[in-house]
């Protein structure tokens, strides 16, 4: 996604762009799968941040809502605890309000509170981090600065900071679960991370008609309209190099294609250990912390729908909640009880399965590859699938096992095999204060002044709408540092050429 985005808008600005894509069809791990009347999103199901979907299509020259029929969702979620208990998160005050009171009393007005701190983080890490480039150390280590760090409660973890509003060790892993959408554990991640929350009820969690897949049909449409060539089934084998400068990516079919810029949008640490010559960086980055990976299970089931699964479903073993995250981060392995979460998006769009029938997506977070003890996966697969079908059994989802007419599974080693993923770590680099904003690994190279990157591995981060912002900032370091195409100025033509590999 960040690198189609990329590409519509350098060629909306006049420059001459081609995708080299390794793959069959373009968007990464925004992927899609068909069959016998199922679809399923492979990736990202969760259409968060409106507001910077808004703004990509808008630099391109389209209205959003005339590419995507988007639909709120509301509940947002449903959160089930180990005991039984449950509570559908909504933007819906009164129905938060009677729910939370159930569980612990005073709990809706420390909820507000918690909403208006993440309501700050939103707004102050946006505005003065995430959507700017850091060119030096001083950009972002400055007496200004400083001071945000603090008031972005950067330096306090996220678990520790909804502890301090409420006590109920369910509503604790209900506001602190969501950075496993960006691969984290609550009692790493930092504070600010409490805006995923503000954003959800605020902005909402929204779905376009036909799938998150549509996203990227649609982008590469326009960039399509604007120029852009893709080129499918391209795997690049080496950016070629010359003195201070890339000149050419090499194919794996023996063709160069010559560049005035390439913006990679591989994973960073894939092409700096895979595309490029040996610097010692790629080893450097070995050593960063990287987010956790996944067990997925796409299940299309024949039979009729559950009432007992909404759009969108965690189920949290909140009874064990820091040895989970510590089994997964620390031991690189699957908990004994895992959390995990359901997807069954013919709630919201009956096209995903037929009428007799049912589409389900699980994601079971895990450990990402282990460098020097490697996991058994086929062992850890098939418990985390019969940990999954006794807890949804339990909660009143029963015979589904017998149910699913078609499996298929994605996890570490496919992250790492088919999508080129680091450690088949899912959503990249980790972060934390050492690896955010200058401290992550830049979007420009160090010593070649034209090789740019993008997407989740570089600043500012991993997360769907976060990469999109990726795409703003590189396009707006290359015309800081490049300017437009000379042709461009002249005349509006196109120009130089960019390859986002």
């Amino acid at each position: 996604m960040a690198g189609i985005a990329t590409a519509g808008r350098l060629a909306r600005r006049g420059f001459e762009v081609t995708v080299v894509e390794a793959r069959s069809k373009p968007g990464g791990r925004c992927d899609r799968l068909q069959a016998n009347g199922f679809r399923f999103d492979l990736g990202p199901t969760l259409f968060l941040m409106p507001d910077v979907f808004e703004e990509t299509f808008a630099d391109l020259g389209e209205r959003l809502h005339d590419r995507l029929d988007l639909h709120r969702i509301q509940p947002t979620y449903r959160v089930h605890f180990h005991d039984g208990t449950q509570i559908d998160l909504t933007a819906d005050l009164v129905s938060m309000r009677e729910q939370l009171e159930s569980l612990e009393t005073g709990s809706f007005e420390q909820f507000l509170r918690f909403l208006a701190s993440g309501c700050r983080f939103y707004h102050v890490s946006l505005d003065r981090f995430v959507t700017r480039n850091f060119y030096n150390l001083f950009d972002m280590f400055n007496p200004l600065n400083i001071g945000l760090v603090f008031q972005l409660k950067a330096l306090t973890t996220h678990f520790r900071h909804t502890a301090r509003f409420f006590s109920d060790p369910r509503l604790c892993a209900a506001f602190s679960f969501q950075n496993m959408y960006l691969g984290l554990s609550p009692y790493e991640a930092p504070a600010t991370y409490a805006l995923l929350q503000y954003s959800e009820l605020a902005d909402g969690v929204w779905f376009p008609r036909g799938g998150m897949y549509r996203a990227v049909e649609e982008l590469v449409k326009v960039a399509e309209g604007l120029g852009v060539r893709f080129l499918y089934n391209c795997p690049v084998r080496q950016i070629e190099l010359d003195g201070q400068k890339a000149a050419a990516v090499l194919l794996e079919n023996g063709d160069r294609i010559a560049a005035d810029l390439i913006v990679v949008n591989a994973d960073l640490p894939y092409a700096y250990q895979n595309l490029l010559p040996d610097d010692g960086t790629a080893r450097a980055l070995t050593r960063k912390r990287y987010s956790s990976s996944t067990l997925m299970f796409y299940w299309s089931i024949k039979g009729p729908r559950s009432p007992h699964l909404m759009h969108h479903n965690v189920f949290l073993a909140d009874h064990c909640y820091r040895e989970s995250f510590d089994q997964i981060f620390h031991e690189k392995t699957l908990p004994s009880e895992p959390s995990f979460y359901v997807c069954a998006p013919a709630r919201t769009d009956p096209s995903f399965a037929p009428p007799d029938g049912d589409a389900l997506m699980v994601l079971v977070p895990v450990g990402h590859l282990h460098d020097h003890a490697p996991q058994n996966w086929p062992a850890l697969r098939q418990r985390a699938r019969k940990a999954v079908l006794d807890r949804l059994a339990v909660a009143g989802i029963r015979g589904l096992d017998s149910a699913i007419a078609m499996e298929k599974t994605l996890g570490p080693e496919d992250y790492l095999n088919e999508y080129r993923l680091a450690k088949g770590a899912a959503f990249g680099l980790s972060h934390n204060f050492m690896q955010t904003g200058y401290l992550r690994p830049h979007n420009r190279h160090r010593r070649y002044g034209n090789l740019y990157f993008v997407g989740a591995s570089t600043h500012p981060g991993t997360g769907l709408p976060i990469v999109l912002l990726s795409a703003r900032l590189v396009v707006e370091r290359i015309l800081k540092e490049h300017g437009l195409p000379k042709a461009a100025v002249a005349a509006g033509a196109f120009s130089p050429r960019a390859i986002p590999a």
